[in-house]
């Protein structure tokens, strides 16, 4: 599938059937790699010449929101399949793979009577799409609100182990909770171990003779149990910090380590239920958007052929998908199919650095050419 496209206009002279039929020769005789479409755009309202300009200053800003919100709903899509391990499906609107859409489009008159002024459907293109993309930064955050919970709930849970959760590697029966016995946790540097083993019964009185036992390992540190008297317990922290050792707060509690399971638990189904939401509606709103886009460009070449070609309207609308290596002689070939004063005009008016065009790409061209850019 192609990835970017030309949307092109030529000025029609005799007709419009022998015009394509000299492109459609041209293009398979000189740059047969080329992909070439009819672009078939309807005779649209075109009101007054003022409305028309006044409009035209509007359509290249209006025509990149559409576009970056089209891009912004794709990649949203691609970080969801990545996030479940899935290849990103084919996108389509109503059925229709996206390129397909463009190169077969039909106007949707139900959607966007042609009748309508041009700035009446630009306004209700823009609306549109400006509404979905307010939709899917509400659904964005909600979903990224419960991952960042279960993101800091995993960071406690994998840290280092002076900071990380405990609960999870503590059990009942290496905690002693009498009346008048206590047992803390240490943390102790990796290499420092031995230093611990030998003198953490002297670190203060009423320390239980081996009662310090290693109940986990990480790369930097490791959690030592340690069981002494109540009443010389800040005392032992104390003289356990000026040796380099932490001893962590931590009141063991089934209540409470089975509420942080559930808790756990629980917003792991809520982002798997939020990301496929979210992955069916941005797939369904891609195609919308995309939609919009398609006939947004239609309005665009439009407009731009009226104000370059002027009244009434008659031009050849395509769509062309040429390589890179291919593009400068297709350039040539569209230049060679346009009236040949005034593709001087617009050769001179470019070599004196005069305007590009109507709203148009940055070449200053004899015909109207928009790129598309599908990804």
């Amino acid at each position: 599938m192609a990835t970017r496209y030309w949307s092109v206009s030529l000025p029609v002279r005799t007709s419009a059937s022998s015009l394509w039929n000299r492109l459609q020769d041209a293009i398979s005789k000189h740059s047969f790699d080329t992909p070439l479409y009819r672009f078939n755009i309807p005779n649209l309202r075109v009101g007054t010449l003022d409305s028309l300009l006044s409009l035209s200053d509007d359509l290249q800003k209006s025509n990149s929101f559409v576009e970056g919100v089209t891009h912004k709903i794709r990649r949203q899509i691609e970080e969801l399949e990545k996030a479940s391990g899935v290849e990103t499906s084919a996108l389509t609107v109503d059925g229709v793979p996206v390129d397909s859409y463009l190169t077969r489009f039909v106007w949707d008159e139900a959607k966007f009577p042609t009748m309508s002024p041009l700035k009446e459907i630009v306004d209700s293109i823009h609306h549109q799409v400006a509404k979905i993309e307010d939709d899917l930064k509400v659904r964005i955050a909600e979903y990224n609100n419960v991952r960042s919970q279960l993101n800091a709930i995993n960071r406690k849970q994998s840290g280092s182990l002076a900071v990380r959760d405990l609960s999870n590697l503590v059990k009942p029966e290496d905690i002693i909770a009498s009346e008048h016995l206590v047992t803390l946790l240490a943390i102790v540097p990796k290499y420092s171990q031995k230093d611990w083993l030998s003198s953490y019964e002297t670190l203060t009185s009423y320390v239980v003779p081996r009662s310090s036992k290693k109940l986990h390992e990480d790369n930097e540190y490791a959690l030592y149990t340690v069981t002494l008297f109540h009443r010389v317990a800040d005392n032992f922290r104390t003289n356990a910090r000026e040796r380099g050792f932490q001893i962590r707060d931590f009141e063991y509690s089934s209540e409470a380590q089975e509420s942080r399971k559930e808790e756990l638990e629980k917003l792991m189904r809520d982002q798997e239920t939020l990301r496929r939401t979210l992955l069916q509606w941005c797939y369904t709103s891609y195609g919308e958007v995309f939609s919009s886009w398609m006939h947004f460009c239609a309005v665009r070449v439009f407009a731009e052929s009226i104000l370059r070609y002027g009244l009434p309207p008659s031009f050849l609308a395509c769509v062309l998908a040429p390589s890179v290596k291919s593009e400068k002689k297709v350039r040539s070939i569209l230049e060679g199919l346009c009236d040949s004063t005034n593709s001087a005009f617009w050769k001179s008016e470019d070599d004196a650095g005069g305007m590009a065009g109507l709203g148009g790409d940055a070449d200053a061209q004899p015909y109207v050419c928009f790129t598309i850019n599908l990804v």
